[in-house]
C-alpha cells in the first residue's frame, strides 16, 4: 500500500463541500443546491441520506428515496454530490443513481468490520471516498480505515477531520485536537485532509474560527453544513449556516502559503528556528538532569519501601507549576499537560528501577 497516494480531485488549495446535514425533501435539496451553485465557490454538494443516530427516535434520513433528488442536483448544477455510506447496500443504491462520491462517518470508521465491508463493496469502483476520523481520539483507527480503502485500489481518497469526543468540557461539540490530523499528515504526506468545522463547533457562530484554524495549519479544504433555513432543519440545526452566510464566510477566510520566496523573511525564519533549536537542546539537557534526580529518589524510595506515586506530591506539582506558568504568561493548561507527561515518565523510571533492582536481587539469591 502506497501512503503517497495522490488524489487528483483535491488539487485545489481550498476544496469546499457544502450542503444540508440531511436531505429532507426534493424542494429543500434543489433549492439549497441552487443557492450554493450560485456562489461559484463550492466544488461539491453534500447531503445526508442515511443518518446514524445515537438513539432511536430521531430523524434517520429518507434513505434511497432521496437519491433521485441528489442525482438531479448532479445533472442540473454540474456539482458532484457526496453522501455518507455505512453499508454495502448504501453503495449499491447510490451507484444506481450515478452517485460515486462517498464519505465514511465517524461511527463507521470506528468499526474495522464495517470499513472492510465498504472497502470490498468499493473494490474496482471508480469513485471518490472521504474518511472521517473516529469519534474517539484514536489515530490508529483512522489510519486503519484509510489503509483498508486504499488497499481496495481506490485512488481518489481523502480524510475529514471532524473533531473528537473527549470527557473534557469545552466550547465545542467535538474537540479539534489538531495534533491528531497533523500526525495523520506526517504518516500520509500526499493524502488530502479536509476539515468539517460544522461538527467540530456544533454552533454556527464558531464555524468560521474553526475553518480558519484548519486552513492555517494547511488543510486542503472544508466540508460545511449549509441549509436554506437552518432553524427548521430536521437534524443538527444549531451548526448549519445559510448559503449567504457560507458566501460571507468563504470571502472572509484567509488562505496561507506553505512557503515564501522573500529572502529577508526566510533569513529571519532560519535565525528564529536556530534559536528555538538551541533552547530545545537546553530543555532536553535539563530533562536529562531531572531524570537523574528521579533515579536517585527511586533508589531511596525502594530502600525505605515507599511507593513510586505520591498523591500529595503530584497535587503540589500541578498547583505550583500552573501557578508559575501564569506568572510567566504561559498557558497553565499547557504546562499541566506537559508536566503530566513528565510525571508519567518519572513514575515509569521509578517502577523500572525497582523492577530492575528486584531482578538483580533475585538473580543473586539464585546464584547463592
Amino acid at each position: 500500500m502506497d501512503r503517497n497516494t495522490h488524489s487528483p480531485f483535491f488539487t485545489e488549495t481550498n476544496y469546499v463541500i457544502a450542503g444540508p446535514c440531511s436531505a429532507e425533501s426534493r424542494e429543500q435539496v434543489l433549492r439549497t443546491a441552487q443557492q450554493i451553485a450560485d456562489l461559484k465557490k463550492v466544488q461539491a454538494y453534500r447531503a445526508g441520506v442515511w443518518k446514524p443516530r445515537t438513539r432511536p427516535g430521531g430523524f434517520e434520513g429518507l434513505g434511497a428515496k432521496a437519491l433521485p433528488w441528489l442525482q438531479e442536483v448532479q445533472e442540473t448544477f454540474r456539482m458532484p454530490v457526496a453522501i455518507e455510506v455505512a453499508q454495502p447496500e448504501h453503495i449499491e443504491a447510490a451507484l444506481q443513481h450515478d452517485l460515486a462520491f462517498f464519505w465514511i462517518g465517524a461511527r463507521t470508521t470506528a468499526n474495522p468490520f464495517s470499513v472492510q465491508e465498504i472497502a470490498e463493496a468499493l473494490r474496482g469502483v471508480p469513485c471518490k471516498v472521504l474518511i472521517k476520523n473516529p469519534i474517539h481520539p484514536d489515530l490508529q483507527l483512522w489510519v486503519g480505515a484509510i489503509e483498508r480503502i486504499l488497499n481496495s485500489n481506490i485512488k481518489q481518497v481523502a480524510a475529514i477531520h471532524r473533531g473528537f469526543y473527549t470527557s473534557t468540557q469545552n466550547t465545542f461539540r467535538n474537540t479539534p485536537l489538531w495534533q491528531i490530523p497533523i500526525e495523520l499528515k506526517v504518516l500520509f504526506p500526499e493524502l488530502p485532509i479536509l476539515c468539517d468545522p460544522s461538527h467540530i463547533s456544533g454552533r454556527k457562530d464558531l464555524v468560521f474560527d474553526i475553518a480558519q484554524n484548519a486552513l492555517d495549519i494547511g488543510m486542503n479544504g472544508l466540508m460545511i453544513e449549509t441549509h436554506t433555513n437552518p432553524s427548521e432543519a430536521l437534524s443538527d440545526k444549531a451548526q448549519q449556516i445559510t448559503p449567504f452566510e457560507l458566501y460571507e464566510l468563504l470571502n472572509r477566510l484567509q488562505l496561507k502559503e506553505k512557503a515564501s520566496n522573500n529572502p529577508s523573511f526566510n533569513e529571519l525564519l532560519a535565525f528564529v528556528r536556530k534559536n528555538i533549536d538551541n533552547i530545545d537542546t537546553e530543555l532536553i539537557s535539563l530533562l536529562k538532569e531531572r531524570m537523574a534526580w528521579v533515579e536517585r529518589i527511586a533508589q531511596k524510595k525502594q530502600e525505605n519501601h515507599i511507593t513510586a506515586f505520591q498523591l500529595e506530591r503530584w497535587k503540589e506539582i500541578v498547583e505550583t507549576r500552573s501557578q508559575w506558568a501564569g506568572e510567566q504568561s504561559l498557558n497553565p493548561d499547557f504546562i499541566e499537560t506537559l508536566f503530566r507527561l513528565i510525571h508519567e515518565e518519572a513514575i515509569r523510571v521509578q517502577i523500572n528501577h525497582t523492577a530492575h533492582t528486584d531482578a538483580e536481587k533475585n538473580q543473586s539469591i539464585k546464584k547463592s
